[in-house]
Order: structure tokens, then sequence, then C-alpha cells
């Protein structure tokens, strides 16, 4: 097991619990004002980083009185968007590439990307999906007993909003 990753899971942890103390307390417009919000916390995280965190905490913009937009958490479990909405928002973010092989499938994303929407692949618990590994820029996509991973990826690139048939298919 890598020690690096670890570690890096638990602060990780520790930096989204500082990021939900913000945002509870303050009215943040910007990942760049959360970046310095976070920095005078003592914990250094870039806008990427961030980003990834409001993204997994759920956290949208809302207009505050006087129309300024500010970042907030849902309330509860119930106020968290359902997963397969999430998932179709994420994956029209993320998604760069979608192919498959027999009940392989691979979903490209951006470079520290992957995580993201392998989480929400997840969390989103579809029946034909089995499980997820993700890279930095891939994630690999096991499609469950007696699934084509063709029939995965068209699914996920439907739901990304990308046309299935532009992205190369090798199921046979």
């Amino acid at each position: 097991m890598d020690l690096r990753c670890s570690a890096m899971r638990a602060t990780k942890t520790q930096r989204q619990h500082r990021v939900s103390q913000i945002l509870k307390k303050e009215s943040v417009t910007s990942q760049a004002e959360l970046v310095r919000l976070l920095a005078e916390q003592g914990v250094d995280a870039t806008q990427v980083t961030v980003s990834r965190d409001l993204e997994e905490l759920g956290a949208v913009k809302v207009r505050r009185g006087g129309g300024a937009m500010v970042y907030a958490l849902p309330a509860g479990p119930d106020d968290r968007p359902a997963p397969e909405l999430h998932l179709r928002r994420v994956l029209g973010e993320w998604v760069a590439e979608v192919t498959s092989s027999a009940n392989l499938v691979i979903v490209r994303t951006p470079p520290g990307c992957a995580h993201v929407v392998a989480s929400a692949l997840d969390r989103a618990g579809l029946p034909e999906i089995a499980g997820t590994v993700a890279g930095d820029d891939t994630v690999l996509v096991i499609a469950a007993d007696r699934v084509k991973g063709s029939v995965v990826a068209r699914r996920l690139a439907a739901m990304a909003g990308r046309d299935p048939h532009q992205d190369h298919q090798q199921d046979h």
C-alpha cells in the first residue's frame, strides 16, 4: 500500500472538513477566495484542488441578499442532487472520450479529473456497472455480469451529452 495515498486521503478529508466549516461561516464568492481562507488556516490548496473539493461536497453557488453569488453546501442529504443528476453534470463537464472493449469501458478525462468521474459513477449506483478504478486522466469502468461494455459506454456517452458514435467503440 502506498503510504502517501493514505496520508493524502486523511489530508483531503481534513481539508474538505475545513472547506465545509468556512462555507458555513463565510460568504465565499470565488474559489480563489476559498484558497486564501484555507491558507489563513494553514491549509495549502490549489484552485484545482478546491474546485474538486467543492464538487465532491456538492457545493453550489446561490444568490444571497444584495445579489451576491456565494458558495453554499446542501443543508442535508435530502438537499443533495440525485446521484444520477449529479452524474450527468459531472460526465458532461469532465468526460473527454468514452471507449469500450468486451465488458470494459475506458473514460478519458482532463489530467487530474478521473477521480471526480469515478466517484460520481460509484455514487450513482448504476446497476450495469460493477465498479470503477481511477487513474489520473482515465477511469476504467467494469460492466456488470452479462452487460457489454459497449452498452455502458453508449449510456455514459449519452449522459455526458456526447454523440455515442463519436467515440471509438471496440466491442465485437
